[in-house]
């Protein structure tokens, strides 16, 4: 890969700069007191006039389809290369420009549906997620279903115009706020556990679904369980072929996993800790060696995390699906979650472990809830001993059992 702009990129680079520079209010910055990478931006939402703030934001880039800047023209992107939307997203990181609430359907639904959705399903889907006029969450977990996904039960039945959905979904994330879902249902019993599976796309708004909440350790209502009663969902709301939904929510997987954001956050996560380190070196001088230490390897594993997440780009820019490429990424970079978390914690000592609202909190209170928050960070989207098998058995050819 070559690591230097060519000069159409160095030019749009340039332009995405002055763009942030102009467009941007520095209210919106998501780093925050505590930094980027430990919830700078997360809670925001409810603050008194950030919501239109962020809409005004997001409408700026609609206008120039920097929302999905690689998504084609015709769908409302910009049309532009793989390594293009690198860049912006490397310089909205770099700057804490806020990126879209609506992760799951820039991320994850609408390539998919780019890659194997009909005309219609395209007309329709896609520019209401660029719009955010339509949320997105993600069915395919259940709840003797999850590592082994391919062992989910919920039941997809061919009645005329319609299929008939029963079963369960759970850790549904943004499933109570969520227009749509993507859902994996067996439709063959019969057929082998990978081949009977299908690909739909189902209205949240059905008769028959049903939503209850899971609250997470922090206090937080991101997940949800998902019930369907006899949901009906019109055949024409398949993505692609039946029983062939397998293969389609792999893809799926597959983008969800090569997380290229993410290892721009954990670069800039390092710089918060190695400023923090340096403002508070006389308080922090029975811990002066775990900080050159510890720090040192971090800023070295956000290196490679990048280095890892240059090789999803090269695949995708040459026109492939990252997929044992993207499990590597994946695996590495939760990993390299936990570790970060457990250093700002060590950092900040006894004051890490004070919450939000505390006057004797450091870093805005946000240390606690991100190291919370990591101990899920090698179990969603797959847990680290499914990425280690994929690697296995996709990169090494090693046999399955």
């Amino acid at each position: 890969m070559d690591f230097q702009d060519n000069q159409q990129e160095a030019t749009f680079r340039k332009e995405v700069k002055e763009f942030i520079k102009r467009e941007m209010s520095p209210d919106l910055d998501r780093r925050g007191q505590g930094g980027a990478a430990f919830g700078g931006g997360s809670g925001r939402f409810n603050q008194k006039g950030y919501w239109p703030a962020l809409t005004g934001w997001l409408k700026k880039l609609n206008e120039r389809g920097w929302v999905a800047p690689a998504w084609p023209k015709e769908y409302g992107g910009a049309g532009l290369s793989v390594m293009e939307q690198f860049i912006f997203n490397q310089e909205t990181a770099t700057a804490g420009a806020p990126r879209s609430p609506n992760v799951i359907g820039l991320g994850w639904v609408g390539p998919t549906i780019i890659l194997y959705g009909t005309e219609e399903q395209k007309q329709k889907h896609l520019r209401p997620i660029l719009n955010n006029e339509a949320f997105w969450c993600q069915g395919f977990s259940e709840p003797e279903a999850g590592s082994d996904l391919a062992s989910i039960k919920t039941r997809a039945v061919r009645d005329g115009d319609d299929y008939v959905i029963n079963g369960q979904k759970t850790w549904t994330s943004g499933a109570h706020g969520a227009q749509w879902m993507i859902l994996l249902a067996r439709t063959d019993p019969q057929a082998p556990k990978h081949k009977g599976i299908s690909y739909f796309l189902l209205d949240m708004k059905s008769p028959g679904v049903t939503v209850r909440p899971l609250v997470n350790m922090v206090g937080a209502h991101d997940f949800n369980e998902v019930f369907f009663d006899n949901v009906r969902v019109p055949a024409e709301n398949l993505i692609g072929e039946e029983n062939r939904g397998w293969y389609i929510g792999t893809t799926t997987l597959d983008f969800e996993r090569s997380g290229i954001a993410t290892s721009l956050t954990h670069g800039q996560t390092v710089q918060d800790f190695v400023r923090y380190a340096r403002e508070h070196q006389n308080g922090s001088s029975g811990r002066a060696p775990f900080v050159r230490y510890e720090l040192a390897d971090r800023t070295i594993e956000a290196q490679v995390e990048q280095m890892l997440s240059f090789q999803v780009i090269g695949m995708q820019q040459r026109g492939l699906v990252p997929n044992k490429e993207a499990s590597i990424a994946k695996l590495y970079s939760t990993e390299l979650d936990q570790r970060l978390a457990a250093t700002g914690l060590k950092l900040l000592g006894l004051y890490g472990q004070v919450m939000r609202g505390s006057p004797h909190t450091e870093m805005n209170g946000r240390m606690a809830s991100f190291y919370m928050y990591a101990t899920t960070s090698t179990i969603g989207g797959g847990t680290s001993e499914v990425q280690r098998n994929i690697i296995a058995q996709r990169g090494l050819s090693m046999p399955k059992n």
